[in-house]
Parts: structure tokens; C-alpha cells; sequence
């Protein structure tokens, strides 16, 4: 697939800064924030249309609190609107820090690739077939798996949401665990095994075993 993004940032890379509107409050979220005080669970999302991403906030958010108890904070960054981020979490309320940035700046500055969505591309998304939480009965056509999460959440669709899904729908997720010194320590990329891994994001375990590499309280995961 092309990309239009730059390689992804690595384990024992220095971290990129960047600064982004807080949903929860009205300033702003930086990596600065972070240095010199804890590591960081940075989660990348390309916007809240998508069901995989939505899943995946759920669960970092879930282990967001025992990561707090290890002493690694937790901050998930959106591809969507600041208002529109703001009404999501106003019905899905999290303890976990967000950030919105609907330009993916900050996708682009750790290299979380944003294929070009070629006529070949979109067939092989076509010929994809994938259950990537088991909530299926079945794996299906990426699209077709996509639309069945989508009608099990009864979620409805926003304008902002929209015209998101059309112009970022092939943007991936990507995570990055940072240490208090601004170093990444562990990463993880969506499909950097292939198309297969659409919708995938790290389990509750995986995501505690990263935290290890910072608090020396857990095994070493692959990324």
C-alpha cells in the first residue's frame, strides 16, 4: 500500500512534541505536560465514524486506571472536530485525558501511516475479511464488518462524522508508550502485519506489559 505518512516512530526514538485542544477542559494537552513527571500511553485514533477506533478508546480506557496505578498516565488523541469530540464524551464519559485534532498532525508527526486509497487498495479492503473483537458471528468484507459493528452500537453518525469517514477513513491507529524523559519505549501500529490487522488494537494484558518497560513491573511485549 502507499502511505503518505513518514516511517512510524520506533522504540528508542525521541518522541514528537505536539500540542492539542483538551476535550475535557478548555486548554490545551501537550507532551510537555508529561516530561519529567510520568510516562505516557499516547493512543492515536483517526476519528469517532469509525467502530474499530471507538472500541479501542474503550479499552485503553479501561486499562487506563490501572496504568494510573503504576504511575503511567493515559491520553488518547482523536482525528475529529473539538466539538464533535466533546458531544461523543458528554454520552460516553471517560476519566482517561483526550485531545482533538482534526487535521492528524499529530498522526503525522509519529508516522502512523495513512495509505493512499488506491482502486488495488480498496479491492484488497474488499477481499479482506476480518472479526477483529470476535463480536461477530463470522469475519466478513472489511466494509461489511465495519457496518455491522457500527448497527450493534445503534451509533449515529454526526455531519462532522461524515465528512470525516470520507476524506480519513484509511488513516490507522497507532500507540506509543513514552517514558518520563520523552523516549518512546514501545509502539504498536494498526495492520503492520497486513490488512488482517484492521480493527485490532492491544488487549488489557498487552497494554500492562508494556507499561513494564517503564516501571519495571511487567514482562516485555513485542511491538
Amino acid at each position: 500500500m502507499t502511505s503518505q505518512a513518514q516511517m512510524p516512530v520506533q522504540s528508542g526514538d525521541r518522541a514528537p512534541d505536539f500540542v492539542v485542544p483538551a476535550v475535557h477542559e478548555d486548554r490545551t494537552i501537550s507532551l510537555a505536560d508529561y516530561r519529567g513527571k510520568s510516562p505516557v500511553l499516547l493512543g492515536l485514533f483517526r476519528g469517532l465514524y469509525c467502530p474499530f477506533c471507538r472500541r479501542a478508546l474503550a479499552q485503553m480506557a479501561a486499562t487506563s486506571e490501572q496504568l494510573r496505578s503504576l504511575g503511567v498516565d493515559s491520553l488518547a488523541i482523536v482525528g475529529t472536530e473539538l466539538d464533535n469530540a466533546r458531544l461523543y464524551f458528554k454520552f460516553r464519559p471517560t476519566r482517561m485525558a483526550l485531545g482533538a485534532d482534526p487535521h492528524l498532525t499529530t498522526h503525522r508527526s509519529y508516522g502512523v501511516p495513512r495509505p493512499t486509497p488506491t482502486p488495488e487498495m480498496m479491492q484488497m479492503v474488499q477481499n479482506t475479511y476480518i472479526n477483529p473483537t470476535g463480536e461477530l458471528p463470522a469475519p466478513l468484507p472489511v466494509p461489511a464488518a465495519q457496518a455491522a459493528l457500527a448497527k450493534l452500537d445503534g451509533y449515529q453518525m454526526t455531519a462532522t462524522d461524515q465528512r470525516e469517514g470520507e476524506s480519513t477513513f484509511t488513516q490507522l491507529k497507532g500507540q506509543f508508550l513514552i517514558d518520563r524523559d520523552g523516549i518512546v519505549r514501545w509502539s504498536h501500529i494498526e495492520c503492520s502485519e497486513g490488512l488482517s490487522g484492521l480493527g485490532k488494537f492491544p488487549s488489557h494484558d498487552e497494554l500492562l506489559g508494556a507499561a513494564g518497560l517503564v516501571t519495571g513491573n511487567g514482562a516485555r511485549v513485542s511491538t
